[in-house]
């Protein structure tokens, strides 16, 4: 059977210890999905692992505000990051939860009929905008934003979506007993703060979710994920920290634009692009970069170390916009 990995071979759920298996236990009862691919790419390194689980859950899956509408903003989120598997993944969880006009119309392009969905939609897609929320629930709507902004650039630097995505009917899919298992996980409500044990460190929590689980998962996802500056010499740090700074957080990176040089600076080249353009990630580049000692622990955490800083560059956007314009609905 071919792997969906591109360039690691992380241990099947079943054969994980510690941390890792913590989490794809916590993630199967919660999440309804058995070794769910995301989490498996990242379980070489179980801190980024439980911080994107953490972050996920505390936001999308508790809470109290509606769960459809958090996942159109996931859904617009991940269609301007130009992910067909995590697109595909929301439609399955619409369906799942009950969504199945909204799914169908979402799955043949068409926006939501209902405005206050297409408002929704349209700010994951674009997150400069106005919040279309009450401020109170920024923590579950941002929280589940920028975890897929987060998620989308794992899924695709270092999954293969084309064997993986796309074709099957959900209606099939859900009548499976792993499909049942999936609709009960849809619709039920996790109870808040539970994944916070298996975070093994913490940072800052961000000013929209300061003083909750999310904002303690936000922290402690990007601690994690800043470990992986250290595999940059500090000039190709501060360059791509800089590069992904002066980025709107919202435009594509050119297929033109200029890139490190994959054989004098492959680390930089790799961070940039898990940043701005994930899915341009090719073998020659990993082959470029990954030479002993490295590991896939090591390219996770270069991965997600550019993925964190694109985060960020939108966190920063988004704030920005809401407080020269005044706050958000509600």
């Amino acid at each position: 059977m071919t792997s969906p990995f591109r360039f690691t071979s992380p241990e099947p759920a079943g054969r994980t210890t510690g941390t890792a298996a913590a989490v794809h236990a916590q993630l199967t009862r919660d999440f309804g999905i058995e070794g769910a691919l995301p989490f498996v790419a990242l379980s070489a390194a179980p801190d980024l692992m439980a911080g994107a689980w953490a972050l996920m859950r505390e936001s999308l899956l508790s809470g109290h505000a509606s769960r459809t509408e958090k996942e159109l903003v996931t859904y617009g989120v991940s269609l301007a990051n130009r992910c067909p598997f995590c697109v595909g993944a929301h439609t399955l969880l619409l369906y799942a939860g009950g969504d199945r006009d909204l799914a169908g119309s979402l799955a043949r392009g068409e926006r939501p009929a209902d405005p206050e969905h297409a408002r929704l939609l349209a700010w994951g897609q674009d997150m400069r905008g106005p919040w279309p929320f009450a401020a109170a629930d920024a923590p579950e709507f941002v929280g589940s934003a920028l975890a897929f902004h987060f998620i989308n650039r794992i899924v695709s630097a270092l999954i293969d979506e084309e064997a993986v995505s796309g074709g099957a009917d959900p209606a099939e899919l859900l009548d499976s007993e792993a499909g049942q298992a999936l609709v009960r996980a849809v619709r039920g409500r996790p109870e808040p703060g539970l994944s916070l044990p298996l975070l093994g460190t913490g940072g800052p929590q961000p000013p929209w979710a300061a003083g909750t689980p999310v904002g303690a998962a936000f922290g402690a996802l990007r601690a994690a994920a800043h470990a992986g500056a250290g595999l940059l010499d500090e000039r190709d740090a501060v360059f791509v920290r800089e590069s992904v700074a002066a980025w709107d957080g919202f435009t594509p990176l050119p297929l033109t634009g200029e890139l490190p040089d994959r054989a004098e600076r492959p680390e930089a080249r790799l961070a940039l692009l898990a940043a701005r353009a994930p899915y341009r990630i090719t073998a020659e580049d990993v082959k470029a970069w990954r030479v002993p000692p490295f590991t896939d622990h090591c390219l996770v955490h270069l991965v997600a170390f550019g993925a964190m800083l694109a985060v960020e560059r939108v966190e920063a956007g988004l704030t920005a916009q809401r407080e020269a314009r005044g706050g958000a609905r509600g």
